[in-house]
């Protein structure tokens, strides 16, 4: 390992960049951050970011923050700022039907090493948000609440839900039923009522309990009809998953 060994974990009043300036004078750089977004929605694709800012001061974007307390604008302006600034970024696009065949984790877990190898120049260090990431093939560190303690977890955040946000609202245009411009396939309570009146639509995810709920009360005509008559010839049985609240 080059530089000198990491000794200590930076204070949480030491700034954003603080686990980044660490790693690098221990010798890990590139650090990179990666996130998701849309693991508990029980609609639309699962949204996996992965984002190496630049060092030094070129690489200080103002108002990082976890991207679920800015506003809608405020994230859409701090993205325009990482895809442009950044050293490297990428985003993986995981759809529902591969959600509900091998599960919300695995997804997620595939995603992040996915993002992660699509980064140029490889990261020499990773930090996540939550849990670790095992087989990306450099060392790793999963961080409670990642995405309000390190700037490039804050801004894979931002990728992130920025990313599925956009999909979310173009998939309201083919689904207008639903709402999804709202409340982006999250379970609310507006959501919960389309559920119960149309049942669900091919963007949801049919693993979730309440839309496998929604299904049985239904039947397939709701799911026929949005899907142009293409209903899947097998949807998963009982449920695994129960949605997340917004």
């Amino acid at each position: 390992m080059k530089g000198r060994p990491l000794r200590y974990t930076p204070r949480r009043d030491a700034g954003l960049h603080a686990y980044e300036r660490v790693l690098e004078h221990a010798g890990f750089s590139p650090v990179a951050g990666v996130d998701e977004a849309g693991r508990g929605a029980c609609a639309g694709p699962l949204v996996v970011a992965a984002v190496i800012l630049r060092g030094g001061r070129r690489g200080r974007i103002e108002g990082l923050a976890d991207s679920k307390l800015l506003t809608p604008a405020r994230r859409e302006e701090l993205y325009g700022e990482i895809v442009v600034r950044a050293e490297s970024w990428s985003a993986i696009v995981i759809p529902c039907h591969d959600i509900d065949r091998i599960g919300v984790h695995r997804c997620n877990v595939t995603g992040m090493r996915r993002a992660l190898a699509a980064l140029e120049p490889r990261p020499a260090y990773v930090l996540s948000d939550g849990f670790r990431v095992p087989g990306v093939g450099v060392p790793a560190l999963a961080m409670i609440k990642g995405d309000q303690v390190a700037a490039c977890v804050a801004a894979a955040s931002i990728v992130a839900k920025v990313t599925r946000d956009r999909i979310m609202v173009g998939l309201n245009e083919r689904y207008p039923r639903y709402g999804f411009d709202v409340h982006k396939g999250y379970v609310t309570r507006e959501h919960s009522a389309a559920l119960a009146e149309h049942g669900p639509c091919a963007e949801h995810r049919f693993s979730f309990v309440n839309v496998g709920r929604a299904l049985r009360k239904n039947g397939e005509v709701a799911l026929e009809e949005e899907a142009g008559g293409a209903l899947a010839e097998e949807v998963p049985g009982d449920g695994r998953t129960e949605g997340a609240r917004a």
